[in-house]
């Protein structure tokens, strides 16, 4: 059996979002990340087709005025 070492960082929720690590990523790149994530648990289950169940259209709404 192989003994492997791993770093876990333990932090509270008041410090959450200051992390060095994430500060010059923008959020395209953290979605992007998180989608690759989706992407590894939809693997872990068996799904053969991961698609984003989100719409990718954006639909903006102007009334005129009265």
């Amino acid at each position: 059996m192989i003994e492997r070492k791993q770093t876990v960082r333990l932090q509270s929720l008041s410090s959450q979002g200051t992390e060095r690590d994430l500060r010059d990523t923008t959020p395209a790149e953290r979605i992007g990340m998180m989608w690759q994530l989706a992407l590894d648990a939809w693997a872990f289950m068996g799904d053969s087709v991961a698609e984003p169940r989100l719409p990718r259209h954006v639909v903006r709404l102007v009334r005129r005025r009265r």
